[in-house]
C-alpha cells in the first residue's frame, strides 16, 4: 500500500505548475485520504532521488517551508521557489493564497 500511495502522491506532485505551490494536506485530500498529510510528507521526503518530482513546491498548510531541511544546501528549497517567482520571507511563502494550487479543484 505504501509504495502505491507514494506513487499516487508523485502523480499529483508532477502536475504542480511552475510558480505554484500546494500543501501536504491538499495532496492527501485529492487522494481521498484527508487525514494522511503526514504520509504525503514522507512520500515527498522519499522523492529526493526522483528527478521529475518538484518536491520544493509542496509546503505546509500555512505556506511554511517545513520540508526545507530535506534539501541539499542551506536554502535550496527557497532558492528553487524564488527561481520560479515565489517570494519567501522567514521560511514562509509571501502571498501564499496567490501561489496556492489546489489539486482537488485544479485536477
Amino acid at each position: 500500500m505504501e509504495a502505491n500511495f507514494f506513487e499516487r502522491v508523485y502523480q499529483i506532485a508532477r502536475q504542480i505548475p511552475e510558480g505554484k505551490v500546494t500543501s501536504y494536506g491538499a495532496i492527501a485530500k485529492a487522494l481521498g485520504a484527508a487525514r494522511s498529510a503526514r504520509m504525503v510528507g514522507w512520500a515527498m521526503n522519499a522523492s529526493h532521488n526522483i528527478e521529475d518530482i518538484p518536491a520544493h513546491r509542496v509546503v505546509n498548510r500555512k505556506g511554511l517551508l517545513s520540508g526545507k531541511h530535506h534539501f541539499d544546501g542551506t536554502n535550496l528549497m527557497q532558492q528553487l521557489l524564488e527561481n520560479e517567482g515565489i517570494k519567501v520571507v522567514n521560511n514562509q511563502i509571501v502571498d501564499f493564497e496567490k501561489h496556492f494550487w489546489n489539486p482537488v479543484v485544479d485536477l
